[in-house]
């Protein structure tokens, strides 16, 4: 039986929508089908037995509007026995006491949710070939991102492997789960 794979992003700029259907790209076709959080409710996230957000981190570590104002709605989320990825978009140069932070706060927020807890989590990214001062976004051991990092601004050459080695990365893990 195919895994139901939803992708949900918000996207100021149009790079986090970019980096998703990048990201879908990589999946068979309809395998993996795009939602942008401002046409949507977040909670259609359940309907999935596989979830992938994305978002990007703004100026000082603030969260991208879409996801701002759906914040609250992940408390409410039954993610249990679900399977859960998340990517961020972030600036290490410009903002580099603040890289990946929202995607970090992302993390964060699903891991104190009750209705998250029992979601299996995958995805997490080695933090080895950026240059940054602090993350919110990083794993307790400080060697990998709760997610894939990517870097439009200061790295756009390298995001399309990134994402090809991420995806690569994420079919291993759902074939184990």
């Amino acid at each position: 039986m195919a895994l139901r794979i939803g992708l949900f992003y918000g996207s100021t700029t149009c790079f986090t929508e970019i980096a998703a259907e990048k990201i879908q790209a990589q999946f068979a076709d309809g395998e993996v089908e795009l939602f942008n959080i401002k046409d949507v409710p977040l909670q259609q996230a359940e309907d999935f037995d596989v979830i992938i957000f994305g978002l990007s981190t703004w100026d000082f570590g603030e969260i991208q509007e879409d996801w701002e104002s759906h914040w609250s709605d992940i408390a409410e989320l039954e993610l249990n026995n679900k399977v859960v990825a998340l990517f961020g978009m972030g600036d290490q140069v410009g903002y580099t006491d603040w890289f990946q932070d929202a995607l970090g706060m992302l993390h964060d927020e699903l891991a104190a949710n009750p209705g998250t807890q029992g979601c299996v989590r995958i995805g997490f990214w080695p933090n080895q070939g950026y240059d940054f001062a602090a993350s919110k976004a990083l794993t307790a051991g400080d060697e990998f991102f709760v997610g894939l990092a990517l870097d439009e601004d200061s790295q756009y050459e390298l995001s399309e492997a990134r994402i090809q080695q991420w995806c690569a990365q994420l079919k291993e893990e759902l074939a184990s789960v």
